[in-house]
């Protein structure tokens, strides 16, 4: 069966070739398909009842939609610290760029569905557990408001995969504004081939940002604007206690969406230091690192850049330098704008920061739960106690609390209103991890999506508070123990 849904325009692999390998996918003798995201098939003018029926062919790679040129992008990457010039697609085949309503452009990826020319020797395949982790946590940011890839739908390929067991196999397919990285821009600049490096960056320019084109400078303006989408990208990551877990170069998107769910978490206490990632052994990707991080790979776009920059590698230099200064106070303005809306401020004054900094070190100090934390403070302004909504050390609060109501006061606006406003940037579904594990092993054990169902309805309506779900909004029992994630998809 074919579907004909898809209007596809490949400009990536029109334009750009050297940048990805012509692949297939292995295919698959029994694929069925587990999920289809209705929402986002209309959002991008698709027939969900007609995917619905091609889906076991269609995603899983059997039958590749008309229009498609399925390719495998190349990129190298920058993976905790060391370079790794030759990384590119193992396990995913880009099927093209689709057009939706709106005229928006978006790729259209099937992960997990075999072997490319970048395997390195892997299977280029994967198991459900990781799949449907990716489509579950990736709607959940979708609904915080953070950029990201999504899933368009999840299938099982009715064939084991073998990790340290054998696992059934799946294939996601994911809706991604493009998948060019930083790594995308490393995999010529470390060969000193700059023509090619420039190629990509005035296509960059043409799908993700034609304003730069214009500018005095375009790939100075292009480093600003790419780099002011991560810098607000990781701003909203700190601001819901999301660890991403592999902040590699090769995970970083050049459209400002968060890609690959692999060894990813949400924080329950407050701890800067917070690694869920079982191969992050020294930390490098912990919570509290994150903006430095994201600092560090700006500046290795920065390097694929210099020569495109200017003639001189000095004047080069200093543009670069200048463009990751703008970037620094970009990260810092955007971090104390969102905690500020966190704690119900709008209006900008001085010492805001040192009261943001004074409640993350009363969290700190007493393992608050980071999401209840920030909701409870809202309660508190509706009349709830202090004491049982916070969960902090009550001589710290006492001294606190006097501080944010005067501050508040300053605002101008009716309490609950205030309240309202807060409920509206902090959640009170966020995908738990204990809760995260049980819908997994659910789907993955027994075939049972039911928890996996709930889960997702729950996490992507995370604002409105629903008394049915309030397990949904609890942290992990203290027998659910350490947490590990690890890389998967």
């Amino acid at each position: 069966m074919t579907f004909q849904g898809f209007a596809f325009d490949n400009t990536f692999a029109r334009e750009l070739e050297g940048f990805y390998a012509p692949s297939e996918a292995a295919g698959f003798k029994a694929p069925a398909l587990v999920k289809l995201n209705r929402p986002l098939a209309e959002e991008l003018g698709l027939d969900p009842d007609a995917l619905a029926e091609a889906g076991p062919a269609l995603f899983s790679g059997n039958t590749p939609p008309a229009g498609a040129t399925p390719i495998a992008q190349a990129y190298a990457g920058h993976q905790f610290g060391g370079f790794s010039p030759r990384l590119g697609d193992g396990r995913a085949l880009l099927l093209g760029e689709i057009v939706d309503p709106q005229g928006g452009r978006r790729d259209l990826q099937l992960k997990g569905s075999g072997p490319t020319p970048f395997s390195r020797g892997g299977d280029g395949k994967a198991a459900l557990g990781p799949v449907l982790r990716e489509y579950l946590i990736g709607e959940a940011m979708h609904a915080l408001g953070v950029p990201t890839t999504r899933a368009l739908a999840a299938v099982t390929t009715g064939e084991p995969v073998f990790r340290d067991t054998a696992l059934p196999g799946a294939v996601l397919t994911r809706v991604a504004a493009s998948h060019i990285r930083v790594g995308t821009f490393e995999f010529f600049a470390s060969r000193h081939d700059h023509g090619p490096v420039r190629k990509l960056a005035d296509y960059t320019i043409r799908r993700h940002y034609p304003a730069s084109a214009k500018a005095e400078n375009p790939y100075f303006d292009l480093l600003v604007a790419v780099g002011k989408a991560q810098t607000s990208l990781v701003a909203r990551w700190m601001q819901i206690g999301f660890i991403h877990g592999v902040m590699n170069t090769d995970n970083v998107t050049v459209s400002g969406e968060t890609i690959d769910y692999g060894p990813c978490a949400f924080m329950d206490a407050f701890d800067p230091a917070t690694v869920f990632s079982s191969i992050d052994r020294r930390g490098r990707y912990a919570y509290g690192n994150q903006p430095g991080i994201v600092m560090w790979n700006l500046a290795r776009f920065a390097e694929t850049l210099l020569p495109l920059l200017a003639d001189a590698p000095k004047a080069a230099i200093a543009l670069a330098e200048e463009a990751l200064g703008i970037l620094s106070e970009h990260y810092e303005q955007s971090s104390l704008e969102g905690m500020r809306r966190k704690i119900g401020l709008q209006k900008a004054e001085g010492g805001d920061g040192e009261l943001i900094e004074a409640l993350l070190g009363m969290m700190e100090s007493a393992e608050a739960d980071f999401t209840s934390t920030f909701r409870g403070l809202a309660k508190v302004l509706r009349g709830a106690s202090a004491d049982e909504a916070l969960q902090l050390n009550p001589e710290e609060l006492a001294a606190w609390m006097p501080r944010w109501r005067a501050r508040l006061d300053r605002e101008g606006a009716p309490a609950d209103a205030i309240a309202t406003a807060m409920d509206g940037v902090n959640p009170i579904y966020i995908p738990r991890n204990h809760r995260t594990e049980e819908a997994l092993e659910a789907a993955v054990q027994d075939g049972d999506m039911r928890p996996f169902d709930a889960l997702l309805e729950a996490v992507t309506q995370p604002y409105e508070e629903r008394p049915s779900l309030a397990d949904y909004a609890s942290p992990a029992p203290p027998e659910f123990g350490p947490y590990k994630t690890f890389c998967g998809t």
